[in-house]
């Protein structure tokens, strides 16, 4: 059972338990094939749960975020941009192993030499650097483009690194913990001397997107491997991402993963908004959740019965019944008077201002006359009118006084309708 006030949730406690559930499916696998629809009336949390479900998997999981009409807003096709986020909300772990020099930075002395352009400048002709570990230590002198990889992750004495042997990439790990008392309190990473020699063989794990993979390898060139894809990342390259250079990616993904030098992490893709979608993107979306390669995906939506976009068709939230059959679908209510005093009383504290119990009660009737976001929006103009009127904290008149000044959405549509005759139409 959900707690009534927890993590900065407040009520909601049948949408929380459900979505906690989900969690559990996802980390069990048994989400293939199916997706979330969050749907309730506006300002119920229903960003604020897909927020916490990705949370909840891990930071390791790909979170990829977008809003329906995003798939109008470019001049790539509409399940281009669909299919691009799906990608980008997927993740591939790859386990290698790679012969590198690891250890704690003893000394870094750049050379410097003439330079060949003539002048007063002079150019790094190349690196000193001394890595230490448990069983010793090793001198090496560097190439000058490794010298800027070494500037470039802010490398200095007493840090861990560990610099790849075939690439010359560097990787900066943390500061070696013989460091850790310099200073009482700061953010860095403190890590232990590495062991063993300074050139060994490690297995390092990256994490990339297949999205990744798809930008890098836009123009397919070298070897099929891992390795020649992971290479090439680096490149910027503006060229069309094709249909067969996705397959011919996700062949070679597979036969990793069937080897076990990869491993996928299938993220979550959330949209918001999923009604503004039209029935193209719609039937993409039913085809694309039975894929093999498919994240999770958790859709948001506001809307009551109205037409699917694209069509005369009137449906349950603006979406096909068929796609609709496919979803879990999770139900937000609107809050109550306390949870909504609750809410303005955490967001009034998150902003630093101060507000006594009488104006919270208030600014919660005016929040269930109007809307729960317009209530928050009053919060900080009344907190500019008690500093104006030499207060600290917020009381009532203030909030009469700015609520008198703005007016939220019901209010003006009424008011629209009343005098119609002084618009244009």
């Amino acid at each position: 059972m959900a707690i009534a006030l927890a993590a900065g949730f407040v009520g909601q406690a049948a949408a929380r338990e459900a979505a906690g559930l989900s969690v559990d499916m996802i980390r069990q696998k048994k989400m293939a094939g199916r997706a979330l629809l969050l749907a309730g009336p506006p300002a119920t949390g229903k960003t604020a749960l897909a927020l916490g479900i990705a949370q909840e998997l891990g930071s390791k999981v790909p979170f990829c975020p977008m809003v329906g009409s995003e798939v109008y807003s470019t001049e790539v096709k509409k399940t281009e941009v669909l299919m691009e986020n799906f990608r980008r909300a997927i993740g591939l772990r790859m386990k290698e192993n790679k012969e590198v020099y690891e250890g704690e930075v003893t000394e870094l002395s750049p050379e410097e030499a003439e330079s060949t352009t003539g002048g007063y400048a002079k150019s790094i002709s190349h690196v000193i650097i001394g890595l230490k570990t448990v069983k010793g230590t090793k001198q090496l002198k560097l190439d000058p483009s490794i010298y800027d990889a070494l500037i470039k992750e802010k490398v200095a004495v007493g840090d861990v690194i560990y610099i790849e042997a075939n690439s010359g990439a560097v990787k900066r790990v943390g500061r070696c913990d013989s460091f850790a008392t310099e200073y009482d309190l700061e953010a860095e990473e403190y890590v232990p001397i590495p062991k063993g020699e300074v050139h060994k063989k490690k297995e390092i794990v990256q994490d990339v997107t297949l999205h990744d993979l798809d930008a890098a390898n836009a123009q397919p060139q070298g070897g099929q491997d891992i390795l020649s894809l992971m290479g090439q990342m680096m490149k910027p390259r503006k060229t069309e991402i094709t249909e067969k250079l996705r397959q011919e990616i996700n062949k070679v993904v597979n036969r990793y993963i069937d080897e076990g030098i990869a491993e996928l992490v299938p993220g979550v893709l959330f949209i918001d908004e999923v009604h503004m979608l039209d029935i193209e993107c719609f039937s993409y979306l039913n085809r694309a959740l039975e894929s093999p390669l498919s994240p999770i995906v958790i859709l948001a939506t506001n809307r009551g019965i109205c037409n699917v976009r694209g069509t005369d068709m009137t449906s349950p939230h603006g979406m096909p019944v068929d796609l609709l059959d496919r979803l879990v679908i999770i139900r937000t209510e609107t809050y109550g008077p306390t949870e909504m005093i609750q809410i303005l009383a955490i967001r009034a504290q998150v902003e630093e201002i101060d507000i006594d119990e009488e104006s919270l009660a208030y600014l919660g009737e005016i929040g269930q006359q109007t809307s729960l976001r317009h209530a928050i929006q009053l919060l900080s103009p009344a907190s500019v009118v008690a500093k104006t009127n030499g207060r600290e904290k917020i009381c009532k008149a203030d909030l009469e006084e700015v609520s008198g000044l703005y007016l939220d959405a019901k209010s003006s549509a009424r008011l629209l309708q009343e005098q119609q005759e002084r618009y244009i139409t």
